[in-house]
């Protein structure tokens, strides 16, 4: 079965929170990134981290799934949920085996 590339932004809950996050949050995000880093030893996330976008830092990772439902799942369970919000599209990505 062919893999589904998504683009996952993450929304932070303000935009001056890159510099004043509380230190829940900051736990939370630590937390976050322990989770991704999980997903990215099984190949399930080729890359994350925050983009340093003038507009307003977001954080951006491109995920590997067998379907939507995998990547809803992963998702659902990461501690940021707790007060971000995630936006999600489909990548018509274009990799060495392709």
């Amino acid at each position: 079965m062919e893999k589904l590339h998504f683009a996952v932004k993450l929304l932070s809950p303000r935009p001056t929170f890159p510099n004043d996050m509380t230190d829940s949050e900051r736990t939370i995000m630590q937390q976050h990134i322990a989770y991704n880093r999980d997903f990215m030893d099984k190949g399930i996330i080729l890359v994350f981290g925050p983009v340093m976008d003038p507009a307003g830092v977001y954080g951006l990772g491109i995920f590997v799934v067998d379907d939507e439902e995998q990547l809803k799942n992963i998702i659902a369970g990461a501690p940021v949920t707790s007060f971000a919000k995630y936006e999600y599209h489909r990548m018509m990505a274009v990799t060495p085996s392709n």
